[in-house]
């Protein structure tokens, strides 16, 4: 291990006079070997949050990190921490607290990716899955264990010869999530058996007050780096509403993803049930859409999120599940089938589009019972959402249509349970894609949907 005089010195005061895009990861003390991790990554510049924190973290400093959604918030971190392993090599070296299973697994993904020159291993270890197995993982000691809280707390209490003495960075990203999720008092748990030597980072959309008080209690002399308001999306994004009466609602989202066919979408809806219902109906009118919520199994949510980042779905329809810190990178619109409930659920929505420097738009549903909330969060946007423009007389000739496939869906979903069980007593996820293709005609019953909508 390189004594510590040996570090690289930075000239913290000069980088932060830069911008981004005057700036290199060289620039911020990242080695040379990461640097060309990052390019083969398509990592060209730092980004704001990563310009800021990452020449501090190498410092040694622990840090708090405030910074809006797509912002590249797991770069920041994982640069510090994979150059600080690759001086010392370890097991249980770090560990990445995250609120949802997706997020973690992505967040292995950017780990394993970024340390592949030094072959960084990570163990994700997520409810859903099987323990034994994650006891053998776990028992090949891996360098990186990115976790869910619950998790996480289960194996330090039950998997023999297990702990974490050894650890030397604790990482909680989407800080903000992980308490409103009431991780809390398993975090302060975990915390109990960590060593208090060791770097932390904290990352957050927002400084709440639980975020404030779980600072001060695992953190030590942190530096604050904030490029971020509390409410703000990106100026790459178009923000659109379409006001129309409740019971035509399904009649507008089919006429909007007729007029933006090839366009990579994410639907928001607020339950599980009208997930798995939009998904059933759209895919009888022949979209290619995969449901994404919180009763499916972990398999089916990880392969559900795989067709769409592929390409082979185009529209993922999801709960809350999906929107925050998932990196998808090419959404070009976000839809939100029902207004979120609060202007920080909206901002982590849309945030799924516009990342990374890209444009995007997004689209919220407003009926007679949504004006007030869409009313709150323009003010909390401190701007009014624009019109989205349509031809109301050609949305309502796809009524009949757009009927007849939301009683199919109705009838399929009675069938198989709900949104938690089927006839066959399986969750009612994607193995029935391939059936209901067959079924639906699949694609090529979209294009007779297309030319009756047009007759």
């Amino acid at each position: 291990m390189p004594e510590v005089d040996q570090k690289p010195t930075i000239d913290i005061e000069a980088i932060a006079k830069k911008t981004p895009e005057e700036t290199t990861f060289a620039d911020l003390g990242v080695s040379k070997e990461l640097c060309t991790a990052c390019e083969k990554l398509n990592f060209k510049h730092p980004t704001e949050i990563q310009k800021e924190s990452i020449p501090w973290a190498l410092e040694g400093r622990d840090i708090i990190g405030l910074a809006q959604t797509g912002s590249g918030k797991t770069a920041a971190f994982a640069l510090p921490i994979i150059q600080r392993l690759w001086d010392n090599p370890q097991a249980f070296f770090a560990c990445i607290m995250a609120p949802t299973r997706e997020l973690a697994y992505q967040i292995a993904e950017t780990f394993e990716g970024l340390g592949s020159v030094i072959g960084v291993r990570c163990a994700v270890i997520v409810g859903g899955m099987d323990m034994m197995a994650q006891s053998i993982a776990l028992s090949k000691r891996p360098h990186i264990i990115v976790c869910t809280p619950g998790r996480l707390q289960d194996h330090l209490e039950n998997t023999k010869g297990f702990s974490l003495r050894t650890l030397k960075y604790l990482v909680m990203d989407e800080a903000d999530r992980l308490l409103d999720m009431d991780f809390g008092p398993k975090i302060d748990q975990i915390l109990k058996v960590l060593p208090r030597e060791r770097n932390t980072f904290l990352f957050s959309a927002t400084m709440t007050t639980k975020v404030a008080k779980l600072q001060r209690a695992s953190l030590s002399k942190p530096v604050k780096v904030e490029v971020a308001t509390k409410y703000s999306t990106v100026k790459t994004l178009l923000q659109y509403y379409l006001f129309f009466p409740l019971k035509h609602k399904d009649v507008y989202m089919v006429y909007l993803l007729n007029e933006l066919a090839g366009n990579s979408t994410i639907i928001f809806t607020r339950t599980c049930n009208d997930t798995q219902k939009i998904a059933i109906m759209l895919r009888n009118l022949g979209f290619g859409a995969v449901p994404l919520h919180g009763q499916l199994a972990q398999s089916k949510r990880l392969g559900a999120l795989n067709k769409f980042k592929s390409g082979s779905r185009t529209i993922l329809v999801a709960t809350d599940v999906a929107s925050r810190g998932i990196d998808i990178p090419l959404v070009d619109v976000v839809i939100n089938y029902d207004v979120p409930q609060s202007s920080k659920d909206y901002i982590h929505r849309v945030g799924r589009t516009a990342r990374a420097g890209r444009s995007g738009k997004s689209i919220t549903f407003v009926t007679q019972y949504d004006v007030e909330l869409i009313q709150r969060i323009e003010k909390d946007l401190g701007r009014k959402l624009d019109a989205f423009p349509v031809e109301k007389d050609e949305v309502m000739m796809l009524q009949e249509r757009v009927g007849e496939a939301q009683r199919i869906a109705t009838l399929e979903l009675k069938e198989r349970g709900g949104a938690r069980g089927s006839k066959r007593g399986a969750k009612p996820d994607d193995d029935d894609d391939d059936d209901l293709e067959e079924k639906t005609g699949g694609q090529h019953n979209n294009k007779k949907f297309k030319q009756k909508r047009r007759h």
